[in-house]
């Protein structure tokens, strides 16, 4: 089949005679494959970041926590049930968190301690499957999991002995403290209102987020309520809730405001973490519409071409409209020319793209042992690898627009070259 007149003309002005292709029209094609490999690669890590961020938060946190705005939670057995009431409710399991003192081999960090019902916590969250080998799901007696980044800072491995301090106890604490200042035989009780406690590692968990991992310890609910003072009056920090949907928690809230007692509120995941998928979702919009000035260049590129195409192809323009050539035929001409440079440059870009965001982990390898610095350190991004996911619909609106982008920078020249005057396009020669 013979290719319309318009496109057989912009074809011809793409590959000269003497070469392939056109080294402007090259560059011109290599503009838009940049702009689109960067603009995908960013958008699907971005997109992947916040889906990976979801998964490790979903993996570790319960989707709402019931609390009393007190700070404890009494008679948490009767609201226990209620909570189990509500309809879509899965699970629902008491805890008690705070932070803690622990100290193994003269070295001490501050993590927080969150003490767990071992029975119930597994149908909460998915902390037993994070356990690294060698370990155990195991917190019965005095038993402890600590996260993979304490146990490296601390250098702990599974079967040592910890000691946690709590404070618990400290107002009492502070004021045996000022009484011990005026009386040096009060120092004796001060001494015994500390009590730590000794726990045995059975457990190293890693659950692929930076920040859990370097902050939580996780005891039996009866060892974090006797840290914290709580084992005589039986009260907890709050109940861990699991819903049927964890992207449908608000409805599930609604129906909780009702069932709970005054005082006692209720939060979801989304709540507790708003600040970073914020963040995260700012970012991703923001690095689209300034990586997409890549793609703006790239148009420039192309629309500079083509005034360039039209000043020395003056003579034959005039030519055409002499010889009967309509103003839409001549503004395909130069239209198809940039419709065909976007093609390409989308083709190439989504090629290199995708290749890019396949292999992503291995080129952050390559280029962190050729620079000899760390590229993504997981202290920073709570990531171990670059996480990234395509979404269908985000690379569709990226080639689209930059396919659009590359044809209206085509028919501003195209439009020029149409409204030429023959007689005085002729009179070029």
């Amino acid at each position: 089949m013979k290719a319309p007149f318009s496109l057989f003309l912009a074809l011809r002005y793409l590959k000269p005679k003497r070469t392939f292709l056109s080294i402007i029209t090259l560059i011109s094609i290599l503009g838009v494959t940049l702009g689109i490999m960067v603009l995908i690669v960013t958008i699907s890590v971005m997109t992947g970041f916040r889906h990976e961020l979801q998964s490790k938060i979903l993996g570790f946190e319960p989707h709402i926590v019931v609390q009393n705005s007190s700070g404890v939670l009494e008679e948490w057995q009767d609201v226990l049930r209620e909570v189990e009431s509500v309809r879509c409710v899965v699970a629902a399991a008491p805890y008690v968190q705070g932070p803690v003192i622990a100290e193994f081999g003269n070295r001490r960090m501050t993590p927080v301690m969150r003490g767990i019902d071992p029975e119930l916590e597994p149908r909460i969250t998915d902390i037993a499957q994070f356990i690294e080998p060698g370990g155990e799901f195991d917190l019965s007696g005095d038993n402890v999991l600590v996260g993979s980044a304490i146990a490296a800072i601390l250098d702990i491995h599974v079967g040592d002995k910890i000691t946690i301090y709590a404070p618990g106890n400290l107002d009492t604490i502070l004021d045996a403290i000022k009484e011990a200042e005026k009386d040096s035989k009060a120092l004796g009780q001060v001494k015994k209102l500390v009590m730590p406690r000794d726990l045995t590692v059975t457990g190293i968990f890693n659950s692929g987020r930076y920040d859990y991992d370097v902050t939580f310890l996780l005891v039996p609910l009866h060892v974090g309520q006797e840290l914290y003072g709580m084992i005589e009056q039986d009260v907890i920090t709050g109940i861990a809730v699991k819903t049927a949907d964890a992207f449908r928690v608000a409805a599930v809230q609604e129906q909780l405001k009702a069932a709970l007692p005054p005082g006692v509120v209720s939060e979801t995941w989304e709540q507790r973490n708003k600040t970073f998928f914020d963040a995260v979702a700012m970012e991703r919009n923001m690095m689209f519409f300034l990586l997409f000035f890549i793609v703006i260049v790239a148009g420039f590129c192309i629309m500079n071409t083509l005034i360039t195409v039209i000043v020395q192809k003056t003579r034959e323009i005039g030519i055409m409209k002499a010889l009967g050539a309509t103003t839409w035929q001549i503004i395909r001409v130069f239209l198809y020319q940039g419709m065909v440079v976007g093609f390409f440059g989308n083709v190439t870009g989504l090629a290199l793209g995708m290749t890019l965001i396949q292999y992503r982990n291995e080129f952050k390898d390559w280029l962190g042992t050729l620079l000899g610095q760390e590229i993504f350190p997981a202290s920073i991004y709570q990531f171990s690898g670059i996480p990234a996911k395509v979404i269908p619909h985000d690379v569709a609106v990226i080639c689209l627009s930059a396919f659009v982008a590359c044809s209206l920078a085509a028919l501003i020249p195209a439009w020029f070259a149409a409204r030429l005057d023959p007689v005085k396009a002729l009179r070029q020669e």
